[in-house]
Parts: C-alpha cells; sequence; structure tokens
C-alpha cells in the first residue's frame, strides 16, 4: 500500500532467499547433480520467470489490484481447458460444475471488493484513448500469463510422471536459475531498497533490533512466501495440475476473505454468496459426499 511498485524487489527477495537455502540444504553446495535433467528446468524456469514479471508488470498498465487478482482466479478454467486439449483429459460434470461454481465465488467476492479500491488519481489528467489502450494491453498481458501459469502447471505434472517426485530439487532450480534475469530489474529494485531503508524504524520483538519497518515486512514476506511456495512444490508431485491449482486458488480466496475482514472493508451479502459458492464448489470437487455416504451407512446399523 506504501509503494504500489515494489513487485520486483519482493520478488527477488523471495527467489533470492529460497535458491540460497536451497544451494545449501538441497544442492549440497552444488555437488549434487540433479535428478531431472536441467534442460527442462530452463523450460520450467522460463515459465516460471515470465509469469512472475508480467503479473507484475501488468500493475503498471492501468490494471486496478481487483481485476489483476479476478484474472488469477480464472486459472482453474485456464487449467482445465489447456489440460482438455493437450493432456486429452476428460472430467465428470461434478468437476465442470464444482470449478464453475468457485471460479463464480471468486469473481463475485473480488467485483464487489473492486468498488472499494479508488482509481489512480494520476490517470484523471490523461487522454482517454490512449488510458484505454493501456488497458487493453494489461488485459493481454494478464492473459498471456494466465495461459502460461496453466502451461507451467502442466509441464511440471509431465515431468514429475516421468523422472518421479523431486519437489525440493524443482524448488531450487526454479529460484536459482532465474536469478540473472533480475539484473534486468537491478534500477527498480534498487530504488524501492532505497526507499524501503528511507522507512521509518520499527524495533522487532523479542530480539529488540531496529529496522526499517518496510524491509521487516519484506523479511517476513519472504518467510512467508517459501513456507507457501515449498507447500505448493510438494503439492505438485501429489496432485495433478487441476487440483494444486484449485489449492492454490482457495488460497488466493482466503487472502480476499482476510484482506476484508483485516482492513474492515465492508462484507456485503455478495461476499457471503460468493462465499457459499467458493464452499459449495469446493465440497463437489472434492466428491466429499461420496465419501461420507458409505460412512453414514456403516454407522447406521450401529445406532440402531
Amino acid at each position: 500500500r506504501q509503494f504500489p511498485g515494489c513487485g520486483n524487489i519482493v520478488t527477488f527477495s523471495q527467489f533470492l532467499f529460497i535458491a540460497v537455502e536451497g544451494f545449501i540444504f538441497e544442492a549440497n553446495f552444488g555437488r549434487k547433480r540433479p535428478a531431472i535433467p536441467i534442460r527442462n528446468y530452463f523450460i520450467m524456469v522460463a515459465m516460471f520467470f515470465t509469469v512472475s514479471v508480467v503479473n507484475n508488470y501488468a500493475l503498471n498498465l492501468n490494471i486496478a489490484m481487483p481485476l489483476h487478482m479476478i484474472f488469477r482466479s480464472d486459472s482453474l478454467i485456464a487449467s482445465m481447458a489447456l489440460g482438455i486439449i493437450i493432456l486429452k483429459k476428460r472430467y465428470s460434470v461434478s468437476k465442470y460444475s464444482s470449478i464453475a461454481l468457485v471460479s463464480l465465488g471468486i469473481f463475485t467476492c473480488t467485483f464487489m471488493s473492486a468498488k472499494q479500491v479508488a482509481s489512480d488519481s494520476s490517470l484523471k489528467d490523461e487522454d482517454g484513448p490512449q488510458v484505454f489502450l493501456w488497458w487493453l494491453l494489461g488485459i493481454a498481458a494478464l492473459t498471456f500469463a494466465l495461459l502460461m501459469s496453466a502451461r507451467m502447471g502442466i509441464f511440471q505434472e509431465t515431468l514429475y510422471k516421468r523422472f518421479g517426485k523431486h519437489s525440493k530439487e524443482a524448488l531450487f532450480y526454479n529460484h536459482a536459475l532465474p536469478l540473472p534475469g533480475f539484473l534486468l530489474l537491478a534500477p527498480n529494485i534498487y530504488h524501492h531498497a532505497v526507499l524501503f531503508s528511507q522507512s521509518e524504524l520499527f524495533q522487532v520483538p523479542v530480539i529488540g533490533l531496529t529496522l526499517p519497518i518496510m524491509w521487516f515486512y519484506l523479511f517476513m514476506n519472504v518467510i512467508t512466501q517459501y513456507v507457501c511456495i515449498r507447500g505448493v512444490f510438494i503439492l505438485t508431485t501429489e496432485c495433478t495440475s487441476l487440483t494444486v491449482t484449485l489449492v492454490v486458488t482457495l488460497r488466493k480466496f482466503v487472502s480476499l476473505i482476510f484482506s476484508i475482514l483485516y482492513f474492515r472493508n465492508p462484507f456485503t451479502a455478495w461476499h457471503w454468496l460468493g462465499t457459499a459458492f467458493v464452499f459449495v464448489g469446493t465440497l463437489m470437487y472434492t466428491e466429499v459426499w461420496n465419501s461420507l455416504g458409505p460412512l453414514l451407512r456403516r454407522r447406521r446399523p450401529k445406532d440402531e
């Protein structure tokens, strides 16, 4: 909220921390050979880095954050569509319905939250057509990132089927190999590092260390991102790309709900409707009804 353009320094810090941790504990200081051929990681990394950078820069193309979240919530539809086209998968009617419900629920909540975000005042003096053209370019960038992200998930799924489950190794190479690419973003990263250093001082509880508060926020973001992405990479080795996308999308939904509650934004009837769609859609996807049926039938004779 204080520095809306700080996406690059946040992404770089996350990549650097995860790469250093993986170099020490997974790659054994470079002595351990990868189980999956390195050329496959270069392909995956090219997709991963492109998606991260394009999503960051879309915010500079007159794309508001709620619209950004709406597009990313449609990753379920993109993942299912590419799974049908590339992997020739077919799903049950309940799966199609559940994905549609979850997407509709997240879209409803995000769209209603969009009304609570003020537009950038710097755009008011610009010509309308020029603003609209930049907005169209932003929509194109988000669409490209959405499809690329879905394709990356399918690529990961096929790699793990072929070479086995190596989530820690994939996590390391996905974050270490793109690091040189951040040289292209060095001026922007340095600029925000200076801004962070000029923020108000903050004393860290327990250890008593005093540092600029933005660096503390960044450190906490990096730690929580590491926990998050570590879990996602483990999930990619155990589940299909569509299931992984569903879990990650639900995480985004919880983030949105938390944001509404924490920042005391209005939680309208539309938000409750969207929440209900997500909840029911998730239960439909996991087919919890099919599991509960036999369980209830087994318990009934005991009760009688």
